[in-house]
């Protein structure tokens, strides 16, 4: 069997939290995730906000360092002691592009400024040439390079935090809700821009968003997170249309249709209780408090990811058939 470009296996990130006067909590931000991305592939992961979408990503990169767990690239097991070397070929796309680009430098040295840390350009002519074509593989022109961040529109600051990832010439991309902060309007010539750059240079993504319509558009195979836990991953039309995870289920039953006769004729799944605290998780199953199927098991036992179908795995002890949403 072929070797994954990316491995993470019971990947772990908690933090420290303060809760009263010399008092400590552990708040378990990602807990025991684990997955697989191919060459070339583009993993989508969605969730509600503060399931751990984000610190999943940023984890992997070692933004954060990881409280446990295993993160392999290429085979090769990242630590602290060797990710330098793996920077060049793991970059990452943030969520804001008004505060993620310096307001104080050009573009020419936001997008230079990796070439120039790696050493990749042996002229200043060679660099200019290769800022130049950075930009213009993302739909920007050379003209663009020497005005400030400020001086653009969202869509234009993504595509110049795109070609800042694209710098190094990576093989995977943490694409961290690369469109939510974008209007409607400009959102889908961002998507396309990833697909056209995907197909062109054979990139990896670990695409992280919120809105399922995004991400199937996107995605070979979606993963669903719930309080820090994958609870369902399977091919994204298999996802979409054979979720069976009850929260899944209740995600796709609020995707919104265009046709105002399915709208009306659709049943909408709506959760009933609030999000437990990441602080204070019920036992077992982390979906129970809120699930309409939860039993006994549920509390007394912590269900993990098992096929349930041919590449569609599921975490939970009463898989449901789908419903006509």
């Amino acid at each position: 069997m072929a070797e994954h470009l990316l491995e993470v296996r019971d990947l772990k990130q908690h933090f420290p939290v303060k809760t009263g006067l010399m008092k400590t909590r552990m708040l378990k931000a990602v807990d025991g995730v684990s997955f697989t991305i191919d060459s070339g592939e583009t993993l989508g992961l969605v969730g509600e906000s503060g399931c751990g979408k984000t610190t999943v990503g940023r984890s992997l990169l070692r933004l954060y360092k990881p409280t446990g767990g295993s993160i392999k690239f290429k085979g090769q097991e990242i630590d602290d002691t060797n990710i330098q070397g793996f920077r060049k070929q793991m970059q990452v796309v943030f969520q804001d592009p008004y505060s993620s680009l310096n307001p104080r430098m050009t573009v020419n040295d936001i997008v230079g400024e990796a070439l120039d840390i790696h050493k990749l350009c042996g002229t200043e002519k060679e660099r200019d040439e290769k800022v130049v074509h950075l930009l213009e593989l993302v739909g920007l022109n050379s003209d663009h390079k020497r005005r400030y961040a400020h001086e653009f529109s969202g869509g234009q600051r993504q595509r110049i935090g795109i070609a800042r990832a694209l710098a190094v010439d990576p093989e995977f991309i943490v694409c961290d809700e690369p469109v939510s902060a974008l209007d409607v309007s400009i959102q889908a010539q961002i998507i396309n821009t990833f697909k056209e750059l995907q197909e062109r240079l054979g990139l990896a993504y670990l695409f992280i968003a919120h809105d399922l319509h995004v991400v199937h558009h996107m995605s070979r195979r979606i993963a669903v997170m719930y309080l820090g836990k994958i609870v369902e991953m399977a091919p994204a039309d298999e996802i979409i249309g054979y979720p069976m995870h009850p929260y899944t289920q209740s995600l796709i039953s609020a995707i919104p249709v265009a046709d105002p006769k399915k709208a009306r004729s659709r049943h909408r799944i709506v959760l009933e209780g609030e999000v437990p605290s990441p602080l204070n998780m019920p036992s077992g199953c982390s979906f129970r408090t809120r699930c309409r199927y939860a039993t006994q098991q549920c509390a007394d036992e912590t269900p993990q990811l098992r096929e349930l179908r041919p590449g569609h795995e599921v975490a939970c002890w009463n898989p449901q058939e789908p419903k006509s949403f």
